[in-house]
């Protein structure tokens, strides 16, 4: 293999859907209370912030009750309208990088799938639903115990904001 070769390197994701009984906004709006309703510029934070333990201090007084905070969203139901699709459907990117370190220091390209993405999607029911691939799914390529162990604590908490969300 020359250094232009690709190395393809297959894997499987698990994709995990919780429904709800809530409506689209109440699912929105529940999952927006625990992360925080504002992105977090945590890339701004490196620069003022020198040290790992003055990082860690910034870090931690954006991070929501159930340890994760809100990067960005992407609001995919304001354009598939424009294709005939009437959904309400919201991409929601969260994380914690006091989290994602524990998975990074075991293998970088971790980062790959930190932070994780969640799919909020109001149902034609009039409930809800929340996907995502389950973390440990997607980090872990290759035989790796110290990362399968921190991949699969943040599939815990992932878990239990997903529960807490939609119940």
């Amino acid at each position: 293999m020359s250094q232009s070769d690709p190395l393809e390197i297959p894997f499987g994701g698990v994709r995990v859907r919780y429904e709800s009984a809530k409506s689209y906004d109440e699912l929105v709006a529940a999952l927006l209370a625990d992360v925080g309703e504002q992105p977090v510029p945590v890339d701004d934070f490196p620069k003022d912030f020198d040290t790992w333990e003055s990082y860690r201090s910034q870090v931690e007084t954006h991070v929501g009750a159930s340890g994760f905070m809100l990067f960005t969203t992407f609001d995919h139901g304001g354009w598939i309208a424009k294709a005939g699709i009437d959904r309400k459907v919201l991409r929601v990117i969260i994380g914690n990088p006091l989290i994602a370190i524990t998975m990074l220091r075991h293998d970088v390209t971790a980062g790959l799938f930190a932070p994780v993405e969640l799919l909020l999607v109001g149902e034609h029911h009039g409930g809800s639903s929340l996907t995502y691939v389950k973390p440990s799914s997607l980090m872990v390529v290759d035989d790796n115990p110290a990362l399968s162990v921190a991949a699969e604590q943040l599939d815990v908490k992932l878990a239990a904001l997903a529960a807490k969300v939609t119940a």
